[in-house]
């Protein structure tokens, strides 16, 4: 009996190890996948920024009524959400450029919608795929196409068949992939394709097929869809290619990157908030941006302020594009807002302190935004003599501005009292804004302005400076 009992202990006992050493790989796969074990990721998470270079167009990155939006934008935004980082974006139309910014460390990744072939292979690594794409050919309809009967009238006037693009001159952008498939497309037809490398953007070109200005260009079926919203007399029915993957692409040291990428991407890309960003910029671009003068990619305008904030900005010798931002922020750009708190105008400003500069809800929009600006270079005043760098300074006017000198005042004391620079903002004085509707420092004896909810103009500054440096991206001075 006791022989018994040990045999089916021994078999448990066998059991128990057979099953660990089956999950062991499983375990180990996770442990592998820990973002910091290998150098490359592990360095993002300790700068606590996610480095990404991309595109300026009509798809990937670009201002939409005040805000930063596009594809690559909102993916990059998603993923460094995923490993819980900030996003730094450079933008970069050249993708030589943005090459030799990733190979020398400027930037962790390239997010340009690039195409992945058997070139770019040998200089990237790239991620699992986004999508799919094919090249397809860009051509202008028929003057008269509008009044011809039959969709087969018009396309019998346009080159359908890639062996008739033989003798044509085909301008596509410098240092893009489309130049190696026009070549190996003269060796496939057995005929010459004259090839332009122009100094312009897909889209560039494409409008100046619009327009008559050339012929034809090559650019990404998903581009071309796009820009055909804008421009109904081009046809991009005609692919020249098979269809390719859309990827990211990283150095191809930086193996834990990538690898950390492609689980995201897997786990991420199917899901309904993957679909809704897709189809928000490529199956219903005109949600987002047809028809809209304070779309950046056509007007390069921000608000229909710009003008009056260039102007107005130099009494304080600020970037009108800070101060663009700020009103984002306050107003939206509207310039009827009102708060319940009784704030009004572009610059929501309080009925006492726009009784100081003469202004009440009646004035003008202009009359408002003078005001503000006004308001801003007293408080700029109020600091002037103790924060000497005025980048730094301007964010202390900035809280100011959202939640009273005094509680600004208050963290810059508590700061002092706890070791930190009272004259530096970020993880120094802000921390204490941050923390003032705590007890333990609203009740300190060097706060003289009591509780506040510091998270509002903690955020405030934050968001204003953050949506200023997408400006400085893509919005001339």
């Amino acid at each position: 009996m006791k022989q018994v009992i040990v045999s089916i202990i021994a078999m448990f006992v066998l059991l128990v190890l057979h099953s660990c050493n089956v999950d062991e790989p499983e375990q180990h796969q996770q442990v592998s996948d820990d973002p910091v074990q290998d150098e490359s990721l592990k360095r993002i998470l300790e700068r606590g920024k996610l480095i990404a270079t991309t595109d300026y167009n009509s798809t990937n990155y670009f201002i939409y009524r005040g805000e930063p939006a596009g594809y690559e934008y909102e993916m990059l935004e998603a993923y460094a959400r995923y490993i819980g980082v900030k996003l730094e974006l450079v933008v970069n139309n050249d993708f030589e450029q943005a090459l030799a910014d990733l190979n020398s460390g400027n930037v962790d990744l390239i997010a340009m919608g690039l195409t992945v072939n058997s070139d770019r292979n040998e200089l990237v690594d790239f991620t699992h795929p986004l999508g799919q794409t094919r090249q397809v050919l860009v051509q202008r309809k028929p003057d008269n196409w509008r009044k011809m009967k039959t969709m087969d009238e018009i396309k019998s006037q346009l080159i359908r068949n890639p062996l008739d693009l033989a003798g044509k001159m085909v301008y596509i952008p410098r240092h893009s992939s489309f130049c190696q498939r026009l070549i190996n497309l003269q060796e496939e037809i057995g005929d010459s394709i004259y090839i332009v490398e122009f100094p312009q953007t897909s889209e560039r070109l494409i409008e100046m097929v619009a327009t008559g200005e050339i012929e034809y260009t090559v650019t990404d079926e998903h581009v071309a869809r796009v820009n055909k919203k804008y421009f109904p007399d081009i046809d991009v029915e005609t692919p020249i290619s098979f269809p390719q993957y859309v990827a990211w692409a990283v150095k191809e040291t930086d193996d834990s990157l990538r690898g950390n990428i492609d689980q995201w991407i897997k786990n991420f890309i199917d899901t309904k908030i993957a679909r809704f960003i897709y189809n928000k910029y490529f199956v219903n671009p005109r949600s987002v941006q047809y028809a809209n003068k304070y779309y950046s990619v056509r007007s390069g305008k921000i608000s229909s302020w710009d003008d009056v904030l260039k102007e107005k900005s130099k009494e304080i010798a600020w970037d009108w594009r800070l101060v663009a931002s700020l009103i984002y922020q306050e107003s939206r750009f509207q310039p009827d807002a009102t708060s319940w708190m009784g704030a009004f105008g572009l610059m929501q400003l309080m009925p006492e302190t726009a009784e100081m500069y003469g202004v009440n809800s009646d004035s003008p929009p202009e009359e408002n935004i003078s005001a503000g600006i006004s308001y801003l270079k007293m408080l700029d005043g109020r600091f002037i003599d103790i924060i000497d760098n005025a980048e730094e300074r301007k964010k202390f006017v900035l809280a100011a501005y959202n939640v009273g000198i005094g509680h600004v005042f208050d963290a810059r004391r508590l700061a002092e009292k706890y070791g930190r620079n009272p004259n530096i903002w970020n993880d120094n004085v802000d921390y204490f804004l941050l923390n003032k509707s705590d007890p333990k420092y609203y009740t300190d004896t060097v706060v003289f302005y009591g509780y506040c909810r510091g998270e509002e103009p903690y955020k405030y500054v934050n968001d204003i400076n953050y949506r200023y440096e997408h400006y400085l991206n893509v919005i001339e001075n």
